[in-house]
């Protein structure tokens, strides 16, 4: 885009219903951008929005517009995952066009583990099941491995990615791991599952252990298929024992 000659102070855009910089798939179907009111605002302004110097969507301003938020829609066929630039142009009669400075914002429409189908409700097929220790996949967890804890992994995914916040769910307990790193990128999850969330869950004899991905975007991955394990052999370790009451 050209430079054009800033008359007036305008401020820079902004993702409208937003305090990120980050759009995800769900924003990307209808996202709106903020065109904040600038001094002189009047009616028959020209209000014209540029994606990555691309013109998108544009407006002439009426009575009911002047001193207020105005909101642009960026059609979805412009919107792609990457790093873009977002602008506006401020057109009025007798005036020299004036251009905003630009918003830096991260598009990210990869799904972790994938686009689920929409016919799957909230499992993402995509995702592999938890893998844990053949012994515990046979027989369950037994009252020392309570104790102790549990090992599992969670395998690599579809555009797994940097600061990917995962939670595990074992029966109605939940744990959120620490996000990703550089070095995770590819590789399995080791998670050692502490004997308070085991506890917390309770005995079970179908205990379903699953997990889900939110990425930086906030792209939800759904619940990957359940595991189902035997849970508990001797109830003294996942019951409270009743206080006796005091004489």
């Amino acid at each position: 885009m050209k430079s054009i000659s800033t008359t007036l102070q305008l401020a820079v855009p902004t993702l409208a219903q937003s305090d990120k910089d980050s759009i995800n798939i769900s924003s990307a179907a209808h996202l709106l951008i903020d065109v904040a009111p600038y001094a002189g605002m009047d009616k028959g302004d020209l209000i014209e929005l540029f994606w990555d110097d691309c013109y998108v969507a544009s407006k002439v301003l009426a009575a009911r517009d002047v001193c207020k938020t105005v909101s642009l829609r960026v059609p979805e066929s412009f919107i792609a995952s990457g790093a873009s630039s977002v602008r506006y142009r401020v057109m009025q009669i007798g005036q020299e066009p004036a251009l905003s400075p630009a918003m830096q914002v991260h598009v990210k429409l990869d799904c972790p583990g994938g686009q689920p189908p929409p016919v799957c409700g909230d499992e993402n097929q995509n995702l592999a099941l938890v893998n844990l220790p053949e012994a515990i996949q046979r027989k369950g967890v037994n009252s020392r491995q309570i104790k102790r804890g549990v090992p599992l992994t969670i395998e690599p995914y579809l555009n797994m990615d940097v600061d990917d916040e995962i939670t595990l769910r074992w029966g109605d307990a939940r744990m959120d791991l620490p996000r990703l790193k550089p070095c995770d990128i590819g590789q399995p999850i080791r998670v050692w599952v502490p004997s308070a969330i085991i506890l917390e869950a309770g005995e079970d004899l179908r205990l379903e252990v699953t997990y889900c991905v939110l990425d930086r975007a906030g792209n939800n991955s759904r619940w990957a298929p359940v595991r189902r394990l035997k849970i508990g052999c001797a109830n003294a370790y996942l019951k409270v024992p009743l206080k006796r009451a005091k004489r």
